[in-house]
């Protein structure tokens, strides 16, 4: 054959292995969402619905400096997105899905490689037709294409598409990760800013029942109060230090949670308190079927779902013939110095063809693998799909219970006040004891915390519920309809 028609039948079965190859994977199908086709809507739900339903606040336009317009936690949250070690990690597995599947892509095109060698052989007397040792020397430069295998029945495409699939669910598990920081330093925030709002509580709390205690000491010396009388306001006085010593160390480890997540040391600054938090609270939710193009976890999952289907199409193509091309174009001497004379020009063709015949199984049991996994992986989508329904589920259930709850929790705090004002004035007037006014200081100052604590849930449950619907990627503010 001809070295034209030699070259002419390489590249002709080069493109036949390139154009031609099929896929034995199976049709890709989205798994139906094992959920119901709306949320369950609570009683206290129902009452918040029609307004929040006019709402244009949607989770994926709102960008989480919008959704938290505090600027000390804007910054928390820009310093952690640029120095939380979890999302860096997370980075640097997307870097490397990215260089896998580079690296599997490449076997779907041949590599060309320079090569140059020399051999020196001493053939032995006795194997030598001249009756004595001879010494031959061997010289080589060329194009060495690596072997390459004609794609027929799309196994290395296959595995390139299950390692693209990998690469692109490690993008949507960064994207999660983002997500997931954006809420943790928010909650985190807003629980050590609790916190300081109840420890300061505490603190005017004890300063207040150390002044009684001074003056309940004074009514005792001059035997216009009992001993008992005193002692109930020292119980109050050891109680509130109690709460305050609690409150510091609950404060200072909520810090501590706080520059874990932030990456970096907090700098002092003024925050608002709670009751002064302008995040944004009436999200609508959409429709369950919404959250499978929201959430990055759910994208995540189905991206493996389709790795798991292309790794059952390598696995039935590496039942056919595999048919593989290896070949040199050069020169090669036995002289270094006749390297690029004229008649130096050597080449090699050598198609390989291999049918699996006896594999004690080996094969079928790569098949069954590769469908359990492709079973795994969809079982593995649905529990995503059903964890993220119920998540918005449960905040949905919580938004409109926590508003009553506020609202009843203030009402209380202000009976409790009275009741207190006039507990006191029975006291001074000599009506009541003084375990009636102690009943009432208790119960003000748990009421005063309770209502922290309520203010607290309600912001914490709207960033769950920003977090489930899949928002906190934009950074930017929406640009106003108007604009």
């Amino acid at each position: 054959m001809s070295k034209f028609s030699l070259s002419q039948a390489g590249a002709a079965l080069l493109a036949a292995g390139i154009l031609s190859g099929c896929s034995l994977a199976p049709e890709f199908v989205r798994p139906q969402a094992p959920v119901a086709p709306a949320y369950p809507a609570g009683d206290y739900a129902a009452k918040t619905t029609a307004r929040i339903e006019q709402s244009d606040t949607a989770p994926g336009a709102l960008g989480w400096r919008q959704f938290f317009p505090d600027a000390r936690l804007q910054q928390l949250i820009a310093t952690a997105l640029a120095n939380n070690r979890d999302l860096k990690s997370a980075a640097l597995k997307i870097e490397e899905a990215r260089a896998q599947y580079q690296i599997q892509r490449a076997d779907r095109l041949p590599s060309v490689y320079a090569g140059a060698s020399g051999t020196r052989t001493r053939t032995p007397a006795a194997l030598s037709s001249s009756g004595s040792s001879v010494i031959s020397d061997t010289y080589q430069v060329g194009l060495n294409p690596a072997a390459f295998e004609l794609d027929f029945f799309g196994r290395v495409r296959n595995l390139s598409e299950a390692a693209l699939a990998q690469y692109l669910a490690t993008e949507e598990a960064q994207r999660s990760a983002h997500i997931s920081l954006v809420a943790a330093v928010a909650q985190a925030y807003l629980s050590e800013r609790a916190l300081a709002e109840q420890l300061e509580l505490a603190q005017k709390t004890l300063e207040g029942r150390q002044t009684a205690y001074r003056l309940a000491q004074k009514r005792f010396e001059v035997g216009a109060s009992s001993a008992l009388d005193l002692q109930l306001a020292d119980s109050l006085v050891q109680s509130a230090r109690v709460s305050a010593a609690t409150l510091a160390r609950q404060r200072a480890q909520a810090e501590n949670a706080l520059v874990l997540l932030v990456g970096a040391p907090l700098e002092p600054a003024a925050a608002p308190t709670l009751s002064e938090q302008q995040i944004v609270t009436d999200i609508p939710a959409g429709l369950p079927s919404d959250l499978l193009a929201r959430r990055p976890d759910i994208r995540a999952a189905e991206q493996r779902l389709r790795g798991a289907n292309a790794n059952i199409g390598a696995a039935r193509a590496a039942f056919f013939p595999r048919i593989s091309l290896t070949a040199s174009l050069g020169s090669a001497s036995n002289e270094l110095s006749g390297l690029f004379k004229s008649g130096s020009q050597a080449w090699t063709f050598a198609p390989q063809l291999l049918l699996p015949i006896f594999d004690f199984g080996r094969l079928s049991g790569s098949l069954d693998l590769a469908k359990v996994r492709q079973e795994m992986a969809v079982t593995d989508y649905e529990k995503t799909v059903q964890t993220a329904f119920r998540e918005v589920a449960d905040a949905l259930v919580a938004r409109g219970a926590l508003e009553e709850q506020i609202d009843a929790q203030s009402k209380f705090l202000d009976t409790q006040a009275e009741r207190l004002k006039l507990s006191q004035l029975r006291y001074d007037n000599g009506v009541a004891s003084s375990l009636d006014v102690l009943d009432a200081e208790r119960e003000l100052f748990s009421a005063r915390q309770a209502l922290v604590q309520a203010r607290l849930l309600r912001l914490t449950n709207a960033i769950d519920l920003y977090r489930a619907l899949g928002g906190g990627l934009n950074e930017n503010t929406v640009v106003a309809a108007a604009e």
